[in-house]
This record gives C-alpha cells, structure tokens and sequence, in this order.
C-alpha cells in the first residue's frame, strides 16, 4: 500500500463533497483503566472507553467548486453532520475492502493560506470532532 492509493469521499449534511486529496488524524485510542488489588498484587488492565481523534480533511482549492461552497460550508461549523469514507484502492483503482467511515461534527474549516512568493497548492482544510465509533 502507499498512501495515495486511497479514495476520500466526503459528505456534510448528506451533501456530497466529492474525492478529497488528504486526510490525517482519525487515531482510534482507548482511556487505559488499570486496578491495583491489595497485597502488592500485580496492576490488573480493566481496558477503557474508545476515544477517536479529530480528522482533517484537505482539497485542493479550485474556484469553480470548492470556492463556490466555502461560505457554506463556513456556516456549518458546529453543527453540520459529517460523514468521511476512506476507501482502498488496488493498483487498478478499484475499490477494495469496506471503508473506515468517520462520522462527527464540522468544528473548523481552513481555508487556503496566502504567501505572494509561494506557488504552493491553495489547499481547503476542513476538520471535524468524531463521534466514539468508527465503521
């Protein structure tokens, strides 16, 4: 695998957004939760609750789309459902496997950084809080 073999889709409030470029973040963690009995005995691990960090999801910044939903978008923050599939792909671009789909709430969104002497890509970031589960 490498790590553009994958297909990212998104969605807010079942809107499609299409195939995005990157995604970080998403680690699936747990609380750790350990008893210590009496008599010296060993620490007991008793597991804990699933925590699932913030994912990041970024695009490139192409005026005839994403400029035309970033205010949008902007007026979601907080409270827009959102659904992130991250698909595999094999070496044909086909699908393979079930998706890790992300589920949370929109909490920001990035828009492009400005540097008059760069011509790095203009990129849209959106980031979202997940829910405890991953499918």
């Amino acid at each position: 695998m490498r790590a553009d073999t994958y297909d990212i889709q998104v969605a807010v409030d079942n809107r499609p957004l299409g195939t995005w470029d990157k995604l970080t973040g998403g680690e699936i963690d747990s609380e750790e939760y350990q008893f210590k009995p009496g008599a010296m005995g060993a620490p007991v691990s008793l597991g804990g609750s699933v925590n699932v960090g913030n994912v990041t999801v970024e695009r490139l910044y192409d005026l005839a789309t994403v400029h035309t939903q970033v205010h949008w978008l902007i007026s979601r923050v907080g409270k827009g459902t959102v659904v992130i599939k991250k698909q595999p792909l094999d070496v044909n671009k086909n699908a393979f496997g079930r998706p890790i789909t992300y589920r949370g709430i929109l909490k920001q969104v990035i828009p492009p950084e400005v540097d008059s002497e760069s011509s790095d890509a203009a990129l849209l970031g959106l980031e979202v809080t997940c829910d405890g589960t991953v499918t």
